[in-house]
């Protein structure tokens, strides 16, 4: 017997193509669609207006199936968190964050994440797979279906959108999984499905270069960048992809990403570290990073309270030294904000998606001969330390 297809997986061209395969005009795909998006219908018998032949053979060959929900949480602030399940042992976070005039849905991409940046707990745990089509857009499907049911609000494009703005910020890396992530966006952007604007998509990156080049040909989104450092030495220790990609041409790759890109800008996420990162002169040298007249980039600076956990051996930023490193930003002419931490009570915040991995990069095994050998040689073996000429 043939495997049965999700068509959570497959894009509007692959869906017309498809249907072509069934002996089906496009414009099934078209509608099609409109019931799995738009109406979160996966029962074939409920689509009404397709015929009785298609689907009858859609149910020998095919079926509609997110990622399982696990557990579902909702914090004091709104913030809602779904743990779902992506088989074999592994689980992966999505959060959804409500705001006065926007709904933002925070979506992962692999099962874990092999860029293991020293700040995020979510990295700790190591990586097992990449995320298909399905899981990813899985999560959106999910998660609108389930906000409007809560809201009482309508499934079909009558009814009000709960998710507005959605951000590839979740568990992984995005452009390490290219593929299925541009599938998923091109879903999402789609009339016919989610009808989300190319300005309110945000994929976040810690700096893949090749594939940013990429993905401004082949699905240009708003871009984030994980910067969280001024220079090459403090991010080689901080973003270990800093080593295969410095920041020369990960600052030229965004210059080239914002001929293509949706908004003018790009956004530098940075997260704050006490006695790490966050002095006035690190300010100074984003500043000259960023302005530097050989290559500008225009950007805004996303600052981000760290979320502190034993493993990183690493504090948040005082709230005045935040405020004195956002006032040089701005004071320079840069868009500066500072992420309001949101979710914490039920660690939704950014860098506390957990999930459950089964690592394959032995991130933990790593971890801990690390602490023998601190203990062995001394507290500050290992340590990040930033050397000034």
């Amino acid at each position: 017997m043939a495997e049965l297809t999700n068509l959570l997986d497959l894009d509007p061209a692959q869906l017309v193509a498809y249907c072509g395969e069934l002996g089906e005009k496009p414009f099934r795909a078209k509608q099609l669609q409109r019931w799995i998006h738009q109406f979160g219908a996966s029962d074939f018998d409920s689509m009404t207006d397709l015929a009785k032949s298609l689907r009858e053979k859609l149910k020998t060959r095919a079926f509609i199936a997110a990622p399982k929900v696990l557990s579902d949480h909702t914090s004091l602030d709104g913030t809602r968190k779904w743990l779902v399940d992506v088989g074999n042992g592994n689980a992966v976070e999505t959060v959804f964050i409500p705001e006065e005039n926007r709904g933002t849905l925070c979506i992962s991409t692999q099962a874990g994440c092999a860029v293991n940046c020293r700040f995020c707990s979510t990295g700790k745990q190591g990586f097992n797979r990449n995320l298909s089509v399905s899981e990813i857009i899985g999560q959106l499907w999910m998660a609108e279906f389930a906000l409007r049911e809560t809201a009482g609000v309508i499934p079909g494009p009558k009814g009000e959108r709960q998710i507005t703005n959605v951000v590839m910020m979740g568990m992984g890396e995005p452009l390490l999984n290219y593929e299925p992530t541009v599938t998923a966006l091109k879903l999402m952007l789609d009339d016919n499905a989610y009808g989300l604007s190319r300005r309110r998509v945000t994929l976040s990156t810690s700096g893949v270069v090749p594939m940013i080049d990429k993905l401004g040909q082949d699905c240009p989104v708003a871009l984030a960048v994980s910067l969280h450092a001024s220079n090459d030495a403090l991010r080689d220790g901080l973003v270990p992809l800093n080593k295969k990609y410095p920041l020369a041409d990960l600052m030229a790759a965004c210059q080239r990403y914002l001929e293509f890109a949706p908004r003018d800008f790009v956004t530098f996420e940075y997260c704050m570290l006490d006695g790490v990162n966050d002095t006035d002169a690190h300010a100074r040298e984003l500043i000259a990073l960023v302005k530097n007249p050989r290559l500008t980039v225009p950007c805004k600076f996303n600052l981000i309270p760290f979320n502190p956990f034993p493993e990183s051996g690493l504090l948040r930023s005082k709230n005045e030294r935040i405020k004195a490193f956002a006032q040089i930003l701005l004071d320079a002419g840069i868009v500066t904000t500072v992420r309001k931490t949101r979710g914490d009570d039920i660690d939704a915040a950014c860098g506390q998606l957990a999930g459950e991995v089964q690592d394959r990069t032995r991130v933990q095994e790593r971890m801990q001969k690390m602490s023998a050998y601190q203990e062995k040689f001394g507290k500050n073996f290992g340590v990040l330390v930033e050397v000034t000429s």
